[in-house]
């Protein structure tokens, strides 16, 4: 692997599973400029497919998991750690329902309820887009459903 900085070749000098064990994690040296990085080797989860809900499928992708949480924690005190652990737990959801096609529905339930753990206001951020909110009363029911959760 090049380094990140100068282009130049690294060195792993520590290796380790992460994420429980659906990872490695590797810390690097480069051998030119020595600074020092982390790299994550991940499973991708080849085959399966998201059903859209038009009822078209496409491959699953990580990045667009990340980027809906990512929005909907945006400016919120969530650190990159948390950020990685949910999208992990969420990814381990997923690929524990053994399907080969999983809904959008499904991966959205999964969003939220790790959401609801999380952060409320990214919980509300995330809920009015995938359950299309179209008025304020939609909010202050959803507001309504977290208090009594007690979550």
């Amino acid at each position: 692997m090049k380094c990140p900085v100068c282009r130049k070749e690294t060195q792993v000098t520590n290796s380790r599973s992460a994420d429980q064990e659906r990872a490695i994690k590797r810390r690097r040296v480069c051998l030119a400029c020595k600074r020092r990085f982390t790299t994550y080797e991940r499973i991708e989860l080849f085959g399966l497919e998201v059903q859209k809900r038009d009822g078209s499928r496409e491959p699953y992708a990580r990045h667009k998991l990340e980027l809906g949480l990512r929005k909907a924690l945006e400016k919120r005190p969530v650190s990159e750690e948390q950020f990685q652990k949910m999208v992990a737990m969420i990814e381990n959801d997923i690929f524990n329902l053994e399907k080969e096609a999983v809904s959008s529905e499904e991966i959205g339930h999964s969003v939220l309820s790790r959401l609801q753990d999380v952060d409320k206001v990214a919980y509300l951020r995330f809920a009015s887009v995938h359950r299309n909110f179209r008025s304020p009363k939609a909010f202050e029911k959803e507001i309504q459903k977290l208090e009594k959760s007690g979550r």
